[in-house]
């Protein structure tokens, strides 16, 4: 597991007010008592779960088994980073963070990840689920059924996956905007397909042959998790895909949870 970083005495203050203890009462409440040991026995909170070692395991080894627990203490950890970040950088967000021992969402949210994170041991993707969680935090949306398809989507997607997406959000963000939303869909599709021609053009060499094939896998991945959809029929002769897809609503929100928390204030 990595080092975890230093804080200021206000952050630090403001974090462990969490109260794991009480957050174990609510809703998907006992994940989040194996969280609270966990963080605990990681130096993270003080060890006021009586037991210890031994207590966590036996909690751990009834609930998922012994071999999970370096993944929940990996992905919690990175929980508590990025807290401290967003408490560190985001003004506006410090109440949120010091309210959420009090808060059932929160729970429920730690819950959720402590199932998703159980289920993978690449470390990008337990970092992925604990930056949903987060930014949730941050904007104070953590609706239960949006966050478990952003889990699902962090911890099923790959590395290729995710960068393409990035590349859409970027290539289509002008037809977010209100000027365009209000257009006629025919001038929308006929846009969408100048900006796939560009991009194919763009990147002819790098997607030839296999790797080809390797972006249909990406497009599919993310098709099947509600990102993007197929739209009009493929804008250029050298393109591996048989249409131009639509970066979704969906799409575009779930790369956004994914982003650093960048900026102080």
């Amino acid at each position: 597991m990595e080092q975890m970083g230093q804080f200021d005495l206000e952050t630090d203050a403001a974090l462990t007010q969490l109260n794991w203890e009480e957050l174990a009462r609510t809703p998907g409440g006992e994940f989040a008592e194996i969280i609270g040991d966990l963080l605990a026995l990681t130096g993270i909170a003080p060890l006021v779960v009586v037991g210890g070692a031994s207590n966590l395991l036996l909690k751990v080894r009834r609930l998922a088994g012994a071999s999970y627990t370096s993944n929940l203490i990996y992905t919690i950890a990175a929980v508590r980073n990025d807290l401290a970040d967003l408490y560190s950088k985001h003004a506006e967000s410090r109440k949120r963070v010091e309210s959420l021992q009090t808060d059932p969402k929160f729970a429920e949210a730690i819950a959720a990840l402590a199932l998703r994170a159980m289920h993978t041991s690449v470390k990008d993707r337990l970092k992925r689920l604990a930056r949903i969680v987060v930014n949730g935090v941050k904007e104070d949306d953590l609706d239960p059924e949006g966050l478990d398809d952003m889990m699902r989507a962090a911890a099923e997607l790959k590395g290729g996956d995710i960068n393409l997406l990035a590349e859409m959000v970027e290539m289509q963000k002008e037809l977010f905007s209100a000027t365009w939303l209000q257009l006629p869909v025919n001038q929308r599709m006929n846009k969408l397909q100048g900006l796939w021609a560009d991009y194919w053009t763009r990147n002819q060499r790098r997607f030839a042959g296999r790797q080809g094939l390797v972006i249909l896998g990406s497009f599919s991945r993310l098709e099947s998790l509600g990102l993007i959809a197929p739209g009009p029929d493929r804008s250029s002769a050298v393109s591996p895909a048989s249409t131009c897809y639509w970066l979704l609503a969906e799409g575009k929100k779930f790369y956004e949870r994914l982003r650093e928390f960048g900026g102080t204030e």
